[in-house]
């Protein structure tokens, strides 16, 4: 489960909890293994022209650096973001430093729909949009795993809600 249960109302269960797709790291983890090979080479091609070990700790500091920028802080990123179903509402939370939460009652959301482009359909996920009641109109949430099935739970909820029944019943 991503999401606390401290941030559930009573009676609220939860239906489907994820956060994005790990496709989301695939570029951050590329230069993670680009920055690898770069210290590498330096260190083996280097050491021939230049003769000290600070210059090969000022390297590999920098790279160290650049990792921690361009793997460490999406990979944070990545771990503290998620999306919450339950059996009323729609719960979003993202952000490190500064958090950010968004929150959509069943009642107030309209049409469910999902997108999944040729790599989104090889890596098993998509983008979740959900049309409200509000004035922001369509909430696009990108890279949703098994973004099929959440659309299908998402929707059995809705007709659920609609049908006056107000608990979420795992064998639908």
């Amino acid at each position: 489960m991503v999401i606390s249960s401290k941030l559930l109302n009573p009676g609220e269960e939860i239906v489907v909890s994820t956060r994005t797709h790990a496709k989301a790291l695939l570029l951050p983890l590329l230069t993670l293994l680009l920055l690898l090979v770069v210290g590498v080479a330096f260190q083996r091609f280097a050491s021939d022209w230049i003769d000290g070990t600070v210059d090969d700790l000022v390297v590999w500091a920098v790279l160290l650096v650049l990792a921690l920028w361009r793997f460490g802080w999406p990979l944070l990123v990545w771990l503290t973001g998620s999306y919450t179903i339950t059996n009323r509402r729609l719960i979003t939370r993202s952000g490190v430093i500064t958090r950010r939460g968004h929150d959509i009652p069943l009642s107030r959301i309209s049409d469910v729909a999902y997108e999944r482009d040729l790599v989104d359909r090889l890596l098993g996920c998509g983008t979740l949009v959900i049309s409200d009641a509000s004035t922001n109109g369509q909430v696009r949430i990108h890279d949703i795993p098994h973004v099929e099935d959440t659309q299908r739970r998402l929707n059995q909820l809705l007709h659920d809600l609609h049908r006056g029944e107000s608990r979420y019943h795992e064998g639908h």
